[in-house]
């Protein structure tokens, strides 16, 4: 059933997409008519019919940068040194664009996807809004207002061995970010994308709506990072989906640090026979943020295998709900799909729910779960009090190791430093 609610934008609102190909605007059409008419996502135990979905300015254009130096120091040195491949969003516009001529000589495309849409229409219509994300308001809402946006191609059998890196910069304006990155690699290729979405500075009721798609195609290894920083007034809203053909390999590495509310849901569907999926990711929240988290994955080829491991540190009065999904569809013979979702709750009225799930519909399959959820152990606080510690270091130290298994993994080093400081903020602040 549809339901309408009250809604800031019609038909209008897409007025400034003129001269985009024919095909795109009806996909903007549809979602403008979606973001009408569906509604709200029904999310576990977490209820958003008051937060911020619509209440922001959808475009505004900004001009290139010169260069780098224009970044704002955070942005800087989450950058990899001596690495020429980096693309940079400011609202709504990609501000700077830069690519490796060894990687152009190879057909690597690396370009704005509003520019990809316009230049290679036939390869970017046949997978945007094609991976199967959930479709409600806020899905279509993104939909019909996408701005700017990244397309990732990677040919054939080609190796990108440097990570490619997205910035996603917002300023203390009430222009929302509505980015949506498009990843392609054609079978046997392989690709490391680093996302890192800042906006810590806000001081104005905002929106993030972003949606990521990544599609693996026969023997492709795609691996994507992603930290993001988001002041207290950003709602952020992201929905990541990833499809795998056979025998390839999606990996995703999540860090989300904001301090304002959140909702994230990451899905892999392992289409293919021996492909596989890996999703890490932690979550830290303070104040009296409120977060939800998906993480799932949909067996559907035979012999697939995945694993998800989600952490989480509540402080203060925070709440937050992790949702771990393993679905084994019928036919998906000798899957085999392990899971846990672990919370540590510091301060009396931190709150957090770790639910593990298991669907299955196949015999033949291997599948295990584990959850917990708790405050810092006394027990560990003790041993280390006993040898000399403060008790706010033990604490700030047995945090640090309890979300190593995801900081570690980061393919670039300012990124964990990024981490890491962000981390010891929330534990200080």
């Amino acid at each position: 059933m549809s339901v309408q609610t009250n809604v800031r934008f019609d038909q209008e609102a897409i007025a400034r997409f003129q001269g985009e190909p024919e095909w795109l605007t009806r996909l903007r059409q549809e979602g403008i008519n979606g973001y009408q008419q569906l509604p709200l996502p029904k999310l576990e135990k977490t209820k958003i019919d008051k937060w911020n979905m619509d209440e922001f300015v959808p475009y505004k254009e900004e001009a290139a940068l010169a260069s780098l130096d224009e970044l704002p120091q955070e942005a800087k040195d989450a950058l990899a040194p001596d690495n020429g491949n980096v693309m940079v969003q400011k609202h709504s516009s990609v501000v700077y664009v830069e690519l490796s001529a060894a990687l152009k000589e190879q057909g690597v495309l690396f370009m704005p996807l509003e520019q990809a849409a316009r230049q290679h229409g036939e390869l970017v219509k046949k997978y945007l809004f094609q991976s199967g994300i959930e479709r409600h308001k806020v899905t279509a809402l993104h939909q019909a207002l996408w701005g700017g946006g990244f397309f990732v191609y990677v040919p054939k059998n080609v190796e990108v061995n440097e990570p490619l890196q997205l910035i996603v910069w917002g300023t203390d304006e009430d222009v929302a970010l509505l980015p949506h990155t498009l990843i392609v690699a054609d079978v046997n290729s392989k690709v490391t994308v680093v996302e890192n979405v800042i906006g810590a500075n806000y001081t104005r009721p905002v929106v993030v709506n972003g949606m990521v798609e990544i599609f693996a195609e026969g023997g492709a290894k795609v691996q994507y990072a992603s930290l993001r920083s988001l002041a207290e007034q950003v709602t952020d809203y992201t929905h990541r989906r990833g499809i795998t053909a056979n025998d390839a390999r999606i990996e995703w590495l999540l860090g989300d640090m904001n301090h304002g509310n959140t909702v994230a849901n990451t899905t892999t569907i392992l289409k293919g026979n021996g492909s596989s999926t890996d999703i890490k990711s932690v979550a830290m929240a303070s104040g009296g943020q409120k977060e939800n988290f998906v993480s799932r994955v949909v067996h559907v080829g035979t012999h697939t295998e995945s694993n998800i491991l989600a952490r989480g540190v509540m402080l203060d009065e925070a709440t937050a709900i992790f949702n771990g999904i393993t679905e084994i569809k019928k036919g998906a013979q000798k899957a085999n799909g392990e899971q846990a979702e672990n919370i540590l709750m510091v301060g009396e009225r931190a709150r957090g729910d770790a639910n593990p799930i298991l669907l299955i519909d196949e015999d033949d399959v291997m599948a295990g779960h584990a959850a917990s959820v708790g405050p810092v152990s006394p027990l560990q606080v003790y041993y280390m009090m006993s040898r000399g510690v403060k008790r706010q270091e033990a604490e700030r130290l047995i945090i640090n190791g309890f979300l190593a298994p995801v900081l570690d993994h980061l393919p670039i080093e300012g990124m964990q430093k990024r981490l890491s400081a962000m981390i010891e903020g929330k534990l200080s602040s």
